[in-house]
C-alpha cells in the first residue's frame, strides 16, 4: 500500500507559507568496511545529493572505508565511539560511554577513537562524537572539547543547542526501523505522523527550530522496505523549505 504522505505535506506547506527553512541532515550508523549495503548509501546520498554522515566504528574501522570515502565526498566521516561495546549492567540499557567505568579510561576511548579516525579519512572526518546507543554520560560530554571534538549527536529534540561549553548538540529526531518489534521499517504512517509532528513542534516554538533535523539510518540492516522509506521521506523533505545541514570541518571550528 502506498503511504498517505498528506500530513507531512501539510506541514511542508505551512512551513513554506510561513517563510520557514528546515535545517536538514543525515545521519547514519555503524560502519567498519565497505559492504554492498555501503554502496547502496552512497548511490542514494549522490542521487539525492545530500550528504550522509557515516558514524564509523574506530576500533574495527578498516582502510578499505578510508579508500571509499575518499572517493565519494558525500559521505562525511564522525566518530561512532569506540568499540560498539556495551559497559552497562544487564539492568540498564546499553552504552559504551555513561559512567560505567572510569572517566579516564572513557576520555581516554573517545580521545583514541578520533586519532585512530583522523590517521584514516585526514581532514575529511568532522569533529563529532556519536555515541554507540546515543547515550553518554554528561561528565563524559564535558571532556569532549579538550579532546577536540565540536559536536555530540545522540537522538531526540535537543534541550539545549550546547551539550557543554564548547561542544555543540546537534541530535537524530527520525529513524525509521522499528527496533523493539520487527527490525524492519516502522508503520510508514507513524513515521509520517511522526515526522509532521515533530515538524509543527518546532513550527509553533515548542522545540528548537534552529537544531538540524536529523534522519537516522543503519544502512547494514536495512530491507528494501527501509531503503525505499528513506528514498521517499528524505526526496519530499529536500522538496520542501529544506536546507541540507553538514557538520563543519575540523579547521573551520577554530
Amino acid at each position: 500500500m502506498t503511504p498517505d504522505w498528506t500530513p507531512l505535506d501539510a506541514e511542508l506547506a505551512l512551513w513554506a507559507a510561513e517563510g520557514l527553512t528546515l535545517p536538514l541532515w543525515w545521519r547514519d550508523d555503524d560502519a567498519v568496511t565497505t559492504t554492498p549495503q555501503l554502496d547502496q548509501l552512497t548511490a542514494l546520498a549522490e542521487d539525492l545529493d545530500l550528504p550522509v554522515h557515516l558514524a564509523v566504528i574506530p576500533a574495527g574501522a578498516e582502510t578499505a572505508l578510508a579508500g571509499h570515502v575518499a572517493a565519494h565526498p558525500h559521505l562525511v566521516p564522525v566518530v561512532h565511539g569506540w568499540a560498539h561495546q556495551n559497559h552497562a549492567p544487564a539492568t540498564e540499557k546499553k552504552a559504551e560511554f555513561r559512567a560505567h567505568r572510569p572517566l579516564p579510561e572513557i576520555l581516554a576511548e573517545a580521545g583514541q577513537g578520533k586519532a585512530r579516525l583522523q590517521a584514516l579519512f585526514g581532514a575529511a572526518l568532522r569533529p563529532m562524537f556519536v555515541p554507540p546507543w546515543n547515550r553518554i554520560a554528561p561528565e563524559v560530554a564535558s571532556g569532549l572539547p579538550a579532546l577536540g571534538f565540536r559536536a555530540l549527536s545522540t537522538a531526540t529534540p535537543r534541550r539545549n543547542p550546547m551539550a557543554a561549553p564548547g561542544l555543540a548538540q546537534v541530535n537524530t529526531h527520525l529513524d525509521p526501523i522499528d527496533w523493539r518489534g520487527c527490525r524492519g521499517l516502522m508503520s510508514p504512517q507513524i513515521l509520517i505522523a511522526q515526522t509532521a509532528t515533530l515538524l509543527a513542534d518546532r513550527r509553533e516554538g515548542r522545540a528548537d527550530a534552529t537544531e538540524p533535523f536529523g534522519i537516522l539510518t543503519h544502512h547494514l540492516v536495512h530491507d528494501d522496505e527501509i531503503w525505499q522509506f528513506t528514498r521517499a521521506l528524505l526526496t519530499r523533505l529536500l522538496a520542501g523549505p529544506s536546507q541540507p545541514w553538514t557538520m563543519p570541518p575540523e579547521e573551520s571550528q577554530q
